[in-house]
């Protein structure tokens, strides 16, 4: 039950997105727009109840106890950035508002993008691990917690993962080709007058 309620939440979540946007931008009712869009964390809390209520009746702590706590974490410091993400399209396609702006492709502004969403996905780490704690003092010595902590480790794989990339990005930024830069003419025509 407790995976159907994880596919159940990310599909509301998805649905209550185009909902609050069309309402916003569609019907021209911001305020019941954002009454839907407000509604969307209700959902992480009914998931968190029942992944509670799941291991206090006597179920085995398992991979989907894990699950919920990582869907959960991520979806807190994700979510504010999707719906963002999706006002911005909304916005531009149905309101005549300007185009989306997309993430830099080069250099510092892109290595400090990758720092911003690393942060993300460290901050989805953390609130993860710390629910799937909270799920192993729930438990107590009396239940095998491993299937949780092995979560956990997981969630140490996923910090050090994105601290490896946004770093790359800042050691070794990523540059423009060369046609595109804007000294790329210059410096071609002096090489051909040598």
């Amino acid at each position: 039950m407790l995976v159907a309620l994880i596919i159940a939440a990310e599909i509301g979540f998805w649905i209550l997105l185009a909902l609050g946007l069309s309402l916003r931008y569609l019907a021209r009712m911001p305020r019941a727009g954002l009454a839907v869009l407000l509604c969307e964390p209700l959902l992480e809390l009914v998931l968190l109840v029942a992944s509670a209520l799941d291991l206090r009746d006597g179920g085995e702590p398992g991979w989907r106890h894990g699950l919920a706590a990582v869907y959960i974490g991520f979806t807190l410091t994700h979510g504010h950035y999707l719906v963002r993400w999706g006002d911005a399209r909304f916005a531009h396609r149905f309101a005549g508002g300007p185009p989306p702006v997309k993430p830099p492709r080069y250099g510092r502004a892109r290595a400090l993008h990758e720092w911003k969403m690393s942060a993300r996905a460290v901050g989805a780490a953390a609130i993860a691990a710390a629910l799937l704690q909270g799920a192993i003092w729930f438990v107590g010595d009396g239940g095998d917690v491993d299937p949780l902590r092995m979560w956990q480790t997981r969630m140490a794989w996923v910090v050090v993962i994105a601290l490896i990339i946004a770093a790359s990005y800042t050691i070794w930024p990523k540059q423009p080709p060369r046609s595109a830069r804007p000294d790329s003419g210059a410096a071609a025509r002096e090489r051909l007058r040598r």
